[in-house]
C-alpha cells in the first residue's frame, strides 16, 4: 500500500462528511504543538476536534512541561484565530511507569520495536477514551513526522479500531501534499517550541 493511499482516504472521508452535511466529533491524539498545527488546520473545517495529550514517554519532566504548555498555548491561539472551541485533555504524567514498559526494549534502534510499542500504548489509551466517550472518529497527528511511518501509524489505528468499534478510525498521512511544509510554516509563524528529539530518554540518548 502506497503512503499516498492514506492521504487519499482522508480526503475521501472528509468529502463524505461534507456531502452528508454533518459535523462529527474527532479525538485527536497529539504529541506536541508543532505536529498538531497542520492537522488542526486540515480537520477543523469539517469536524469538532478534541485533543488528547497523553505523552508520559517524554523525558525529562521539564521537557514534558514545555511541550504541554506549548500545546495549550497553540490551541488557545488557534481557537482565537479560527473561532473554534477545541479542548485539550491532558492526562497525568507518569514517565517512570512508562519507562518500565519500554525498558525491556532499551537496546532497540530508533524506529524499531520500542518505538512501535510507544506509539501503540499512547494510541491505545487515546482510542479507548474516544470509544468510551462516544467520539465519532479517532486519529493521531504522528503521521506528519518525517521520522514516523504513516504505514505503521495507520496499521496501529486499524488494529485498534477492531478493539474499539464504537469509534471510527480516521486514516491520515498529514505530511503529504505539502502538509509537512505547512507544519514548518506554522511553527515559524507562531514561534512554537520545536523539539530536537522524539521524546523518551532513549531518543534523547541517540541525539
Amino acid at each position: 500500500m502506497k503512503k499516498t493511499y492514506y492521504y487519499d482516504l482522508s480526503v475521501k472521508e472528509l468529502e463524505a462528511i461534507k456531502n452528508a452535511n454533518q459535523r462529527p466529533r474527532i479525538l485527536l491524539h497529539s504529541c506536541c504543538a508543532p505536529c498538531s498545527s497542520f492537522p488542526l488546520e486540515f480537520l477543523f473545517p469539517y469536524m469538532d476536534i478534541t485533543i488528547y495529550y497523553n505523552n508520559s514517554n517524554i523525558y525529562p519532566e521539564k521537557e514534558y512541561q514545555i511541550r504541554m504548555q506549548e500545546q495549550l498555548r497553540y490551541v488557545e491561539q488557534f481557537n482565537q484565530e479560527h473561532n473554534t472551541h477545541i479542548e485539550v485533555i491532558v492526562t497525568p504524567y507518569n514517565e517512570q511507569q512508562y519507562h518500565k514498559l519500554l525498558e525491556p526494549l532499551k537496546d532497540e534502534p530508533e524506529c524499531g520495536k520500542r518505538c512501535y510499542l510507544c506509539y501503540y500504548l499512547r494510541m491505545d489509551e487515546a482510542y479507548h477514551y474516544a470509544n468510551d466517550h462516544e467520539f465519532d472518529y479517532f486519529c493521531t497527528v504522528m503521521s506528519i513526522s518525517r521520522q514516523k511511518s504513516s504505514i505503521v501509524m495507520n496499521q496501529i489505528g486499524e488494529e485498534l479500531s477492531l478493539k474499539y468499534p464504537n469509534t471510527k478510525y480516521f486514516y491520515s498521512d498529514f505530511k503529504k501534499k505539502d502538509g509537512l511544509l505547512r507544519r514548518n510554516e506554522l511553527v515559524k509563524q507562531h514561534q512554537l517550541y520545536n523539539q530536537t528529539y522524539c521524546g523518551c530518554r532513549y531518543s534523547l540518548r541517540h541525539e
